[in-house]
This record gives structure tokens, C-alpha cells and sequence, in this order.
């Protein structure tokens, strides 16, 4: 690894800033009303909608370890590695996000055949933007003070984005004439959703060339070995880094707290609330909170050294929910809910990314090769699988206790049943998955990875 300057500037942990920040709040957008298109606008069964995400995530299982070998073997004019992707996806990623949310008119059957010709392109293009998104810090600098900095910003952007979307979402789904004398999203709002998925392509095709302008990659392979590798020796290295490995089911487990808040929060406040509006104040405190420690997280991981923060955050998520497990129906504790997963989800974010930049520099010291792009793409296929895993336990579970979206266009609730399963989905379930999330946190140690990735190669030379 070719040392890089220590110092970023702020207008560059800015630019990572605002792509994190475009591209949550088009994140929020997606993981709050997808669902709801597919059953509650295109009327298709549950049960087939989550078929369609299992079908998903195997089409990502497949493209994306080959998109991400291929892409390492890219050398661009530049001599970069990962930040030109961020001006080539732009236009497609945006497009790939009107598309997803586009009424063709069509019957069942050709919703769900071209809903998934729509969403293999989606994917595809995210693919292409999850390796900025996951390399560019470690990239940036090889300094950890400076890596946690950036994290920092990317997290403070994660957040912004996240309470974005959810307070300013709706309201531009009501700007663009959806939400009119009714609560929640029904068959009649596909206009207004299709004019905001449009806003929303904009703003992350906007987002991307914001971080491609303003940022830099400096960090350089030392080795001059340009031979390209294939997939099978790529992943030998990989899971050489027991880190990467362990930081694998890291992430994942907070990708699929991140959507189970995202996916069940809005049904939560619509039918078990009654009132899909309480979903802003709600999330108005999980944006406070991630903010909050956004900024203090870095503190806390130079006081108390980095598997404690893990421990703190995972734990943090586990004893904010008991009150809300306790009376789902008291606001009150969906409150004290929301501050758990701000706090324990930023921090999450932050260290889990500082994590990965590390194990690029161990991946390089145990092999002589960057594979930036392999480390990127195989947490985004993590977090995909994370996001397709929530999509199928939600449509599966709604459907087994009696979830119709037919009741919501009568302006009737469910039954008791669909509002206990909705309940399970931001309370206990979550839960078990930070205190699993927990136990992995204890055996990752990066550092001491790294000084012994640095001792052999000395001791080989």
C-alpha cells in the first residue's frame, strides 16, 4: 500500500458526505414503498412478491463476485481503480430506480415478469455503485484517524438521508398528488409514486457526480503486479482475511436491522397506529439520535478501543427495544425504540466501514494485490442479500397471519394477528438479531490482523 496524505479536506468528506446522504434517502424511499407498489398498487399476491425478491437476490448471488472480479481487473486512463464507476452508473442507477417503480398496465403475470427484467437491471446498476460507495474510503487515505473521519461524515450522511426520507418522502409523495384524503398508499397513488421515483433518480444520479467531482483516490497498490485474477483465486485471498469474513456477518446483520426498521416502521404506524403520518415524528428521533453519535462515535471508539464500541452498539439496540417488546401499542416505547437504533445502527455503520478499510490494506500485506472492488462488492451483495432476506420474511409473514391489501383501500385495520407480526418485525426479531450481531462483534479484531499480517511478510522477507 502506497502511503497517501493524512489530511482530507472538508470539501472532500463532504462529497462522501452528500453521496451517502442521496443515496439513503433514494434507500428509504425504495425499502419504504417497493413493497407497497408490489401489492398494494400492481395488486400482486404477497406471496409472489417475495418470490420475486428471493428470485433477486439469486440473480445478485450470481452477478455480483463476477461484476466485482471484472471491475478489479479495470485500470481506467486515470490510473484509478473505483472512483470513475461513480461518473459511469449515474444515469443508469437513476434510471434503473424510475423504472422499478413504473405501472406498465399490464396483467399480474407480466408485472411480475417485467418487475423482474427491471429489477435485474436495478441490481446490476447497483452493483456498480456499491463499489464507491464501499471503496472510495478506504482509498482516500491510509490514515485510520482520517478513514474513521470519513466514515464519520459517510455515517452523518447515512443519517441525514435515512431521516430524510422518512420525514420528507411522504411529503413528496403528497407534493406530487398522492396520500390525497386517505392514510395510507393504495392503488390510486401510482402516479404520484412513479413522479417521485423519478424525483428520487435525479437526486442519486446528482449525488453520484457530486462525489466523483469532489473526491480523490490516492491510495496506490506498491506491488506493480497487474496480472489479472480470476474469481477463484480472488476469493482465496479474501478468506485468507479472517476479518473479512467476520465483517461479512457483521454487516449483514445490520442490513437486515437497517430494513426491518425501514420496511416495518410505516406499517407499523399504518395499521397498527392507524395513522401512517407517525411514522416522521418516530423517525424524527432515530435522525436525532444518529446524528447524535454520528459525530461522537470516533470518541467513543478511540476511549474504549473498537471491539467494546461494537459491543456497546449491538447491546445499545438490544436494551432500547424491551420497552417497545413489552406494549408495542404505547407510541411512547416505538420512540424509545427509534433512539436504540439510532444510536446502536450509526455506530454499526461507522465501525463496520472502518473495518473494511482496514482489511484492504491486510488483503494487499498477505497477497501483494488491492481488491478494493472485491471487498466493495462482496458487502454490497451482503447487504443485498440482507434487504432480500427482510423482503421475504415480510411479505411471507404478512401473508400467513391474514395481511389484505383490499383492507387498507376500505380504510379498514387488519386483524390482531397482522398487527402482532408487525409488532415482532420492529421489536423482538431485531433484537435477536443484536444480540447475534453482538456475539460476532466479540471475535472481530482487525488490528491485530493487521500487525500480524505485517510480521510475517517481514519475517518472509
Amino acid at each position: 500500500m502506497e502511503k497517501a496524505g493524512k489530511k482530507v479536506g472538508l470539501l472532500e468528506k463532504l462529497g462522501f458526505m452528500s453521496f451517502s446522504t442521496s443515496t439513503n434517502i433514494v434507500f428509504n424511499f425504495k425499502s419504504t414503498y417497493y413493497k407497497y407498489f408490489l401489492t398494494s398498487i400492481l395488486l400482486i399476491n404477497p406471496v409472489a412478491a417475495s418470490n420475486m425478491a428471493l428470485i433477486g437476490t439469486i440473480w445478485d448471488i450470481l452477478n455480483d463476485p463476477l461484476i466485482g472480479v471484472w471491475a478489479n481487473n479495470v485500470r481506467f486512463k486515470s490510473g484509478e481503480r473505483v472512483r470513475p464507476w461513480l461518473l459511469y452508473i449515474a444515469i443508469p442507477y437513476g434510471l434503473g430506480m424510475v423504472l422499478l417503480f413504473t405501472d406498465f398496465g399490464v396483467s399480474e403475470k407480466w408485472d411480475i415478469i417485467l418487475g423482474l427484467a427491471v429489477f435485474f437491471f436495478y441490481e446490476i446498476a447497483n452493483t456498480f455503485r456499491g463499489i464507491p460507495y464501499n471503496g472510495m474510503g478506504a482509498l482516500a487515505s491510509s490514515d485510520d484517524n482520517e478513514r474513521k473521519s470519513i466514515n464519520a461524515f459517510r455515517s452523518l450522511g447515512a443519517c441525514l438521508g435515512s431521516g430524510i426520507g422518512a420525514v420528507a418522502v411522504p411529503m413528496i409523495v403528497r407534493m406530487f398528488g398522492g396520500l390525497k384524503d386517505h392514510k395510507v398508499i393504495n392503488s390510486s397513488d401510482s402516479p404520484a409514486i412513479f413522479r417521485s421515483a423519478l424525483f428520487m433518480g435525479v437526486l442519486i444520479a446528482i449525488g453520484c457526480l457530486i462525489h466523483y467531482y469532489t473526491t480523490k483516490e490516492r491510495v496506490k497498490q506498491v506491488s506493480e503486479n497487474e496480472e489479472k485474477i480470476g474469481i477463484v483465486e480472488t476469493y482465496r485471498m479474501l478468506f485468507k482475511c479472517k476479518s473479512w469474513v467476520k465483517n461479512m456477518f457483521y454487516i449483514m446483520c445490520y442490513g437486515v436491522s437497517t430494513c426491518l426498521l425501514t420496511s416495518s416502521i410505516t406499517y407499523y404506524c399504518a395499521y397498527v397506529l392507524n395513522d401512517s403520518s407517525k411514522a416522521t415524528p418516530i423517525m424524527a428521533v432515530y435522525l436525532v439520535f444518529s446524528i447524535i453519535f454520528s459525530i461522537v462515535t470516533p470518541k467513543i471508539d478511540s476511549l474504549l478501543g473498537r471491539k467494546k464500541t461494537m459491543a456497546l452498539a449491538a447491546l445499545s439496540q438490544v436494551v432500547f427495544k424491551i420497552p417497545f417488546i413489552i406494549a408495542p401499542y404505547n407510541i411512547i416505547n416505538a420512540f424509545i425504540n427509534a433512539a436504540g437504533a439510532g444510536i446502536g445502527l450509526t455506530m454499526t455503520f461507522i465501525l463496520f466501514n472502518t473495518n473494511r478499510n482496514a482489511i484492504s490494506d491486510i488483503v494487499e500485506i498477505q497477497n501483494n494485490r488491492r481488491l478494493d472492488t472485491m471487498v466493495s462488492t462482496g458487502d454490497n451483495l451482503v447487504s443485498k442479500i440482507a434487504e432480500a432476506a427482510v423482503d421475504k420474511l415480510f411479505l411471507v409473514a404478512l401473508a400467513a397471519v391474514g395481511f389484505s391489501a383490499q383492507l387498507a383501500d376500505e380504510g379498514l385495520l387488519q386483524n390482531v394477528a397482522t398487527q402482532s407480526m408487525i409488532n415482532a418485525l420492529l421489536g423482538w426479531i431485531p433484537a435477536v438479531v443484536a444480540i447475534f450481531m453482538f456475539l460476532i462483534c466479540l471475535t472481530i479484531d482487525t488490528d491485530s490482523e493487521y500487525k500480524k499480517a505485517l510480521a510475517e511478510r517481514e519475517a518472509n522477507r
